[in-house]
């Protein structure tokens, strides 16, 4: 009974050292989906992150797939986590493997509630590129937020 109770947790052991490893040297896609823009909601921030390149901004609108579909329009195809990574490829010659969705709330906790009006301030009001001001105001993050948000589903993970 005792060997058998070590090999299911060797086992699950190897599992969670696998996906550790996985997750360390996998490109990750982080979506910020906004959900104020009406029925459909639509992608206004996004950065692909990895171990040995950290944070690159991109901006969703001039991001496309050989059909054209946009960044900022994934949720108006049939399968949107599919579009997002053949737009990655197509674009930026980059395949991600985890893909990260931050809802409003979440950004709201994370980045502070008045991001949106510090971009916008900063792309239109300062004549600043949106990438610009993405990285502008990503310098104020509180993480602690994270896990409950995790936990409440503002923050969804999944490997696409």
């Amino acid at each position: 009974m005792a060997s058998s109770a070590r090999k299911i947790i060797g086992i699950f052991a190897i599992i969670i050292v696998f996906l550790l490893v996985f997750t360390a040297f996998s490109n990750v896609l982080i979506l910020a989906q906004d959900d104020t823009e009406g029925n459909i909601p639509g992608v206004d921030m996004a950065a692909l992150w990895s171990l040995h390149g950290g944070f690159t901004w991109i901006y969703p609108g001039s991001s496309h797939n050989a059909n054209g579909h946009t960044l900022h329009n994934i949720y108006m195809t049939d399968n949107p986590y599919q579009d997002a990574k053949e737009i990655m490829e197509y674009t930026y010659g980059v395949t991600p493997h985890i893909l990260v969705i931050i809802n409003d709330q979440a950004a709201a906790h994370i980045f502070g509630d008045n991001i949106l009006d510090t971009i916008r301030q900063h792309d239109w009001g300062e004549g600043h590129s949106r990438g610009d001001a993405v990285a502008m105001s990503i310098t104020q993050v509180n993480l602690l937020p994270v896990i409950p948000d995790i936990l409440m589903g503002n923050i969804k993970i999944m490997i696409i």
